[in-house]
């Protein structure tokens, strides 16, 4: 299982360069499992980068064993990807989190 670490940067124009986003440094410790040409782990790691939190990506793209682990880790069993653990808590997958977002209950997870 492959690992990275994406911190949230932003651009700045007067600066020139681009610098951590002041937001991430108090946030919630997000991963997430996905398959790299995966559509909806594509469309979760979008919002998740529109909002500037910074999360360490899990790709599992074949790893039956590091699947395996991700099921047990889970709460449901679920098998499907993406899946999204923010604090450690398992939030479920790419529609979950547009919901909890939809919903306005994104933000208080990620704070």
């Amino acid at each position: 299982m492959a690992a990275r670490h994406t911190d949230a940067l932003l651009w700045s124009a007067a600066a020139g360069h681009y610098s951590p986003s002041p937001s991430c440094s108090a946030l919630a410790k997000v991963e997430i499992y996905v398959w790299t040409s995966c559509p909806f782990c594509i469309r979760a790691k979008q919002l998740l980068d529109r909002k500037a939190v910074a999360y360490t990506e899990y790709a599992i793209d074949g790893d039956d064993r590091a699947r395996q682990a991700m099921v047990q880790r889970g709460t449901g069993g679920s098998r499907s990807l993406p899946q999204i653990f923010i604090d450690d808590q398992h939030v479920g997958g790419c529609d979950d989190l547009h919901r909890l977002e939809r919903q306005g209950q994104l933000d208080p997870l990620l704070a």
